[in-house]
């Protein structure tokens, strides 16, 4: 069975397996997938990312964060959906409880936060919000 929102599964995943208390959270690997995942890495939301190539399936696996027992993404939101996308200007990308939160922004440039958005100048699709 095809999957037709890859990027929600993912985002899905992590949040379920940090509500189980695992410390990893695995699901196939793609570029995009890498990207966001890079990209909450770099913000603090997880503490590493590997890719292992099994039976020629890549594979992505995220080590999840917790602070006193209780998990760094408090809430992970897909805004851009593959039905209904959503792309925003720089001046138009949106602020994460005033700036306590990180929108992912997919690019020309690339996937980045959205403060590397607003810094840059570059607007793009608005992927997920997480908090």
């Amino acid at each position: 069975m095809s999957m037709t929102d890859p990027l929600a599964d993912m985002l899905n995943r992590i949040a379920n397996a940090q509500a189980a208390g695992k410390t990893e959270a695995a699901m196939p690997s793609s570029k995009l997938k890498v990207s966001v995942a890079r990209v909450l890495e770099s913000e603090g939301y997880i503490g590493g990312l590997r890719v292992d190539d099994t039976d020629g399936k890549p594979t992505l696996t995220i080590k999840l964060k917790y602070f006193h027992g209780a998990p760094v993404i408090e809430s992970v939101r897909r805004v851009s959906t593959p039905g209904r996308r959503i792309y925003r200007g720089n001046g138009e990308i949106p602020k994460v409880m005033g700036g306590l939160g990180v929108a992912i922004v997919s690019t020309s440039r690339g996937v980045m936060s959205d403060r590397e958005a607003r810094a840059i100048g570059q607007g793009g699709e608005v992927l997920c919000v997480v908090s």
